[in-house]
């Protein structure tokens, strides 16, 4: 047990004189635990402790200041806890400073000024960091960490022994990522001061590039302190400020006591303008952060694996029965679920997966609020049935091959029967498991092995949580839960051109679920290049996606160096705690002493280069002539399971890939969109997608119809209402209709109200997929599954033979089972134009393939119509001759004219001459263009 050793050096040195009190968690090596029961010890706060908590700690001492300040720059978290304190005590004492801080955490440094003695910290490699300690023989002097039984918080400790007068600066600094949950990044600080400060302020400074959307401080520290949050809120940047005078820290006009005694927490979230993420470049590295939203749910298919053992009688039990009645009711007709509850034998509520109906879900209820705990554990044969379940509901077809399937084990104790060696249950989980099957595992208290939970959990395409066994263990099993019903996305790969990135962390995710975040981030390798671009490929329901986002190398470090507040380190940060985390958590999946080792040496480098407490590592915090030496360690959870190496909740594993080298070409698909070399760009990318002779509708809805045997185009107006729908092509024999809503202009102009295309559909019937483009967003449904997408990316979406592309802020395609082809074209006018507004244009190549049913606006002349030309003559405008068309029986006069093809410059459009057909197209087109207008977005016409 030589990790006990540095917590007796404490003990054994003599008391008097003591000048720093040294607190460390006992840290277990597998090889000194003859027996797995030993695994029980651990070292934790008791109740009487936590709740005895003060941030400072002394009697006769003045606290002049506390202050605390966070720094959030997109997503990461730099915090400062500042105090100033003096002995006003007539004789010398022992002054302690303690912070409490997020368990996901890194300390990253921590002084100390005493009487104009500064104590500076580095971070050393461990066994150095306590070499050096060791051989300063500095008395009694020391820092440490101890890990409380809290839910989310560690304690950082420190205690100095000072002469009267002594005038005391304590500094601690950590760094953090927000995660997100639930829809919110969430960034709680801790205060209990334990006494009146004069000076006592927290500011919490966020900065995102994109913008805030909304940021909400709840309050959890009283009622007296409701009006004391000040807010200041600006597009991309918040500052909030917590500020109460001696007076409003009071418990009572009279008390002397600190009425400060809770977690102060902020939350926000930031504005996403597409659902291809956000990627930002900045000190050389990157990070893209990935958070789609209006994406319909997949089903889900979930074995609930309950332990229903003696130790889970009482409370435990009753919380579990409360929760799972709140997730039973969740579940829709969509999912499919089972029970399986086990003490020492397993029992299943149902032997096959069952649809989440009313009437199933209240069975599951009844059967849960008759357990009665009693027995052994046997959490091997109750994870291999469920298992088994899974694997025969995918054999007999009964699971969607685009669901998600999940094992939710809910446990407080280790195994005590049947298989009790944690090591071979893992191996048996991961031989039976399926890739297509995740595991997450809920740890109640903590007389459970929480490692192995953590590991088996990770090594299956899952995490863990641990469920703190208190009055909210309901509440918290019921907000795991929250966080993994809605998944959204399958198989999603975050991949970036070759020779543009390295060393990326994890960017292959087995899943994505609704209300968090993916983040993925790498060192940006030396480029002529100005943009960096990322494509990330996934799949939805009954959906295959392809999202493409580019940034500019240069311009985040320039806003950064105009922000006063903001973290202009945090993307080299974020990349080093990233990648830490996920080495952490391969470390404890090390198969081999080799691999651990190698694993290890990474930490420990990485760890010592970006100034990380890890549990690899140690703060080593000295006086400028390294005379004096005080030593902050991290612990390792209070249980360590069978396996040496902490383990952290990451998703690093849950690939089995490494996380590093995984670097991708692009998709195919995506050399049709990049735009051509510089002296072609003003061409664009639409000739790529859309063939030259095209049949299109542009502005005031100009049509320009192109009459390929005749060599010839041909133009018209239609002039109806705001509101109107109007059939386009529809062709019951293919099963494709395309239609187009009007909108209006501002105001009148010239007495006439312009109207445009403010929204395509394009419906396909054998499948029921219908897409609606508008200036605003592009929406996907097939009747059960809805999904919208924006213009502020490059993307590609396929479902059912209907392929959607689009170009960011330029236009869409929509292509259906590869012949019949529809582009529509994104027209932006100035915000505050005080008559425009933004519209569409829509361009049909005269090849696509309809079939003879075919008809609309533009679907009828697929089958072009005898039309000659005679009689061309002067007109009232010189520029302009007239002529006489004879066309399906018809003798029209027409006016040669042009209208603008916006493909190649979207300002200002090509010209294209045509022949103008007056009244609406009267004589050209099929009967009244009133007959063309439908009742819905999916109509097909009804022609008489």
């Amino acid at each position: 047990m030589r990790r006990l050793l540095l917590l007796l050096l404490g003990l054994l040195i003599p008391r008097q004189g003591r000048c720093f009190e040294f607190v460390i968690d006992g840290e277990w090596e597998e090889e000194a635990l003859p027996d797995h029961r030993e695994r029980h010890k651990r070292a934790i706060l008791t109740s009487a402790e936590e709740e005895d908590f003060e941030a400072i700690r002394g009697d006769d001492i003045t606290v002049n200041s506390y202050k605390v300040e966070s720094r959030i720059t997109s997503r990461f978290a730099h915090t400062t806890v500042r105090s100033s304190v003096v002995n006003s005590g007539s004789k010398a004492q022992s002054i302690a400073f303690n912070v409490q801080i997020p368990k996901r955490a890194f300390i990253s440094n921590f002084t100390m000024n005493v009487n104009g003695i500064t104590f500076v910290g580095s971070v050393r490699e461990k066994a150095v960091a306590r070499n050096l300690y060791a051989q300063a023989r500095a008395r009694n002097k020391a820092a440490g960490i101890v890990r409380a039984n809290s839910q989310d918080l560690e304690t950082f400790k420190t205690e100095v022994h000072v002469p009267p007068g002594s005038n005391i600066e304590f500094e601690l600094h950590y760094q953090e990522m927000m995660q997100r949950r639930l829809g919110f990044y969430e960034h709680s600080l801790y205060l209990q001061p334990g006494r009146l400060v004069p000076q006592f302020q927290v500011d919490v400074y966020i900065f995102e590039p994109k913008g805030i959307s909304t940021v909400q401080t709840p309050n959890t520290l009283g009622a007296q302190f409701e009006q004391l949050f000040k807010v200041t809120t600006s597009k991309d940047k918040a500052h909030i400020v917590f500020k109460p005078s001696l007076k409003q820290q009071k418990k009572c006009e009279n008390c002397t006591a600190s009425a400060i005694d809770g977690v102060f927490t902020v939350k926000y979230d930031v504005t996403r303008d597409s659902n291809a993420g956000e990627l930002q470049v900045s000190d050389g590295h990157f990070v893209h952060f990935f958070a789609p939203s209006n994406l319909s749910p997949l089903p889900k298919n979930i074995v609930f694996v309950i332990d229903v053992s003696g130790s889970m009688w009482g409370v435990k039990m009753k919380q579990t029965v409360e929760a799972m009645k709140a997730i039973l009711d969740d579940l829709t007709m969509e999912d499919h679920f089972s029970i399986i509850d086990f003490n020492h034998n397993v029992r299943c509520w149902s032997e096959e997966l069952v649809p989440g109906s009313s009437i199933q879900v209240a069975d599951a209820k009844k059967y849960i609020q008759n357990i009665k705990p009693n027995g052994g554990t046997n959490i091997n044969e109750a994870l291999m049935r469920a298992v088994q379940m899974l694997v025969r509901a995918s054999n007999q077809g009964l699971i969607d091959p685009r669901s998600v399937s999940m094992i939710i084990l809910v446990s407080d104790g280790d195994p005590t029967v049947g298989e009790i060696k944690l090591s071979t249950i893992q191996k048996n989980v991961k031989r039976i498991m399926r890739e297509e099957f995740s595991l997450f595992s809920l740890g109640i208290g903590f007389d459970v092995d929480y490692d192995f939970l953590e590991r088996i959990a990770m090594e299956n395409r899952g995490m863990a949580q641990r469920i703190y066994a208190n009055h909210d263990a309901a509440e918290q099993l019921r907000m795991f839960y929250r966080q993994v019903s809605s998944p959204l996305l399958r198989r999603i790969n975050i991949q970036f051109p070759d020779d543009t990135v390295t060393e990326v962390t994890q960017n292959r995710f087995d899943k994505y679920f609704s209300g968090s975040e993916l983040v993925v981030a790498g060192r940006v390798l030396p480029s002529e290049s100005n943009t960096l671009t990322s494509f990330t490929t996934a799949s939805a329901a009954r959906l295959d996606i392809t999202l493409e986002v580019e940034a500019d190398m240069a311009e985040l470090d320039m806003e950064l160096a105009k922000q006063q507040h903001s973290f202009t380190g945090f993307a080299r940060q974020m990349w080093a705690y990233l990648t830490i985390k996920q080495l952490i958590s391969e470390r404890s999946l090390a198969t081999t002493f080799a691999k651990k080792k190698k694993i290890t040496q990474r930490i420990m480098a990485l760890a010592v280069e970006h100034q990380f407490v890890t549990p690899l590592t140690a703060l080593l915090v000295e006086s400028e002539d390294a005379k004096e030496r005080l030593l902050a360690d991290s612990p390792k959870d209070p249980k360590q399971g069978c396996c040496a190496g902490g383990g952290m909740t990451s998703s690093s594993a849950m690939s089995g890939l490494d996380p590093v080298k995984l670097v991708y070409q692009p998709p195919p698909w995506v050399q049709m969109t990049t735009p051509s070399p510089p002296s072609q760009v003003e061409k664009g990318p639409e000739e790529m997608v859309v063939p030259q002779q095209v049949n299109l509708v542009d502005n005031d809805p100009h049509f320009i119809i192109h009459l390929p045997a005749s060599n010839m185009d041909v133009c018209f107006n239609i002039d109806s209402k705001p509101g109107h729908i109007l059939n386009l092509v529809s062709d019951i024999g293919t099963g494709v209709t395309v239609n187009g809503q009007l909108i209006g202009s501002k105001q009148l102009n010239k007495s006439k109200l312009s109207t445009y295309f403010g929204a395509i559909s394009v419906y396909y019937q054998p499948e029921g997929v219908s897409l609606t483009i508008s200036a605003n967003d592009i929406a996907m449904t097939d009747g059960r599954n809805n999904h919208s997408f924006t213009w502020a990316a490059t993307a590609e979406i396929t479902q059912d033979g209907v392929r959607l592309s689009i170009v960011k802020n330029s236009h869409v395609t929509v292509t259906v089972n590869n012949n019949i082809q529809v582009m529509v074209l994104l027209h932006r006018v100035w915000k505050k134009n005080p008559a425009n507004v933004d519209f569409l244009g829509i361009y049909i190549p005269n090849e696509n393939q309809y079939s003879p049913l075919v008809h609309g606006l533009i679907g009828q002349f697929s089958r072009e119509p005898e039309v000659s030309i005679y009689d061309i003559h002067e007109g009232a405008d010189p520029l302009k001759k007239e002529a006489t068309m004879e066309v399906k029986g018809n003798k029209l006069l027409v006016t040669r004219g042009w209208q603008k093809d916006y493909r190649r410059d979207k300002k200002h459009g090509s010209n294209i001459y045509c022949w103008f057909i007056h009244s609406s197209g009267k004589g050209f087109i099929d009967g009244h263009y009133t007959q063309y207008i439908v009742p819905n977005p999916n109509s097909f016409l009804q022609m008489p």
